[in-house]
């Protein structure tokens, strides 16, 4: 009997499901992809800064700080090509076709010969505008009448040349309000300058400035503050020319108003009211005045170009 109740018992299977694995996915992938990726592309930096001349660090540097820079000294990029492809010969660098085979070698040794000559000549303007700076710093620091206004006179570098700005004072204004009269105290800067610029064969510009408040009522007469700076730029022309500056120096006089503006922030602050004498350049001399060759100049020599659109110019009386 109980053989046969034991072959009557069911037997039980019990059987375990596992579950399934869950998806990972591939998102560490796609990061460790990428980690891999910055840390190349991190050596590869190193490498070639490591391998770069200092020489060549400062002229990227200087290229990425003033990409126009090349425009300005009359280079030309990629982006001034006006074909795409060359014109053919052995030269492909000619955008036009040879007509000899030295055609392609004269170029380059024109092109060489151009470029060290105006190195030569940017090296000298920076060489005396810099002693010129120096001069007329020392006779602002020495002269006390000049010293007392040192906070108004600016002095910088530009890429026309050496900048002397002076700029208006509250307390201390230029010339009468409203008008082109200039101050007694003014009339001593303004000698002293011309005075130290006397000797300097480099032309110069002369810009009239005035802040954003408008000009009375002179609107409705048609004078306004472009013709207020014209004529302030013109009186500091007189001034210099007085002060021993040769007339036929004086290369442009300009009336910008309110256009550049010193104090970007506050249109109508008093050092917006300036005078900016440009002591200029070779190279700015025949950007500026379109002539190819400085030294023999045309014989009209301008009182005032063209200025930029907008800008009163005032012409020597």
């Amino acid at each position: 009997m109980a053989t046969e109740a034991k072959k009557l018992q069911p037997i039980i299977i019990k059987r375990v499901k596992k579950p399934a694995h869950v998806a990972h996915g591939g998102a560490w992938k796609i990061a460790y992809a990428d980690f891999v990726t910055a840390m190349m592309a991190f050596f590869l930096l190193m490498w070639l800064l490591g391998s770069t001349s200092e020489g060549d660090k400062k002229g990227l540097s200087d290229y990425f700080q003033s990409p126009l820079k090349v425009a300005m000294q009359g280079g030309s990029g990629a982006g001034a090509s006006q074909s795409v492809i060359n014109g053919g010969g052995n030269d492909l660098t000619q955008t036009a076709g040879q007509s000899k085979r030295g055609d392609g070698a004269n170029a380059r040794a024109r092109k060489l010969s151009g470029d060290k000559d105006k190195v030569a000549r940017a090296q000298k303007d920076a060489q005396q505008l810099a002693k010129l700076s120096q001069k007329i710093s020392a006779l602002i620091s020495q002269d006390p009448k000049l010293a007392a206004f040192s906070d108004q006179i600016k002095l910088k570098i530009t890429p026309d040349g050496l900048q002397i700005q002076i700029v208006d004072d509250q307390k201390r204004p230029m010339f009468d309000s409203g008008s082109a009269s200039v101050k007694p105290y003014m009339r001593d800067i303004l000698q002293q300058i011309g005075a130290a610029l006397a000797d300097v064969d480099n032309k110069i510009s002369v810009e009239g400035h005035t802040d954003q408040t408008p000009y009375g009522n002179g609107s409705a007469r048609g004078y306004s503050n472009w013709e207020l700076s014209a004529d302030r730029a013109n009186a500091t022309r007189r001034e210099l020319v007085t002060a021993g500056l040769p007339d036929d120096k004086v290369a442009r006089v300009m009336g910008l108003a309110s256009s550049v503006l010193f104090d970007e922030e506050n249109p109508r602050s008093p050092s917006n009211r300036r005078i900016s004498i440009t002591i200029l350049t070779r190279e700015a001399e025949e950007r500026l005045l379109g002539t190819k060759s400085v030294e023999s100049p045309p014989e009209a020599s301008p009182a005032s170009v063209d200025p930029p659109t907008g800008a009163a110019s005032s012409v020597k009386p």
